[in-house]
């Protein structure tokens, strides 16, 4: 059986990335080769660190400019990469050497309330400021803009009267620790 290898892009805490390494360490097909980030400080790359994944930390001239992470993610055999709370625009040279093999979590039911800016708390601020009475979360194709690539999955939750923020972030993150490990899990075995 050929090893398929996920590379995982965040930019801080990794609570989604560390339910990820977790969903897949024992997996005999699938493993998490690879944790990047933007951030020297970034948590995530001591949550890897300790369960003996490689990372990378990359900057805005490699990412952008130059093709450096492009050639780094191409030797470790990435075969999808996984954001989970990473803050930089996807540069159209990395989605032309992954065509449709990255994907993103955005913490809230796209269309609505996605775009620059809408990242976070910022979300769940604008969700109840506009009186929804459900939000969620979308796991999603990334494309040149920002949360407009095709959608894979949706998974809704109730907003309540009383809802704030923080009590709406929790709910968030549940669903999101719930599903994204088993809609990449069933990506990779669809391709």
């Amino acid at each position: 059986m050929i090893m398929k290898n996920i590379a995982i892009f965040a930019s801080g805490e990794g609570t989604n990335a560390q339910q990820i390494i977790d969903y897949f360490k024992d997996n005999k097909s699938i493993r998490i080769a690879l944790v990047v980030s933007n951030k020297i400080t970034a948590n995530v790359l001591n949550r890897a660190k300790a369960s003996g994944i490689p990372t990378l930390v990359i900057n805005k001239v490699d990412f952008y400019i130059n093709n450096k992470t492009v050639e780094d993610l191409q030797k470790f055999n990435i075969d999808l990469i996984v954001l989970a709370g990473f803050l930089w625009m996807i540069p159209e040279s990395l989605i032309k050497a992954f065509p449709g093999k990255i994907i993103n979590i955005h913490p809230a039911l796209l269309p609505k309330f996605g775009g620059k800016g809408m990242y976070g708390i910022n979300v769940h601020k604008a969700v109840i400021e506009a009186k929804e009475k459900e939000s969620g979360i979308s796991i999603h194709y990334v494309n040149d803009k920002y949360d407009e690539g095709e959608i894979i999955s949706q998974h809704g939750c109730e907003v309540s009267e009383n809802e704030t923020p923080e009590s709406l972030a929790l709910k968030i993150q549940q669903l999101e620790h719930t599903n994204y490990p088993k809609v990449i899990e069933n990506l990779i075995n669809n391709n």
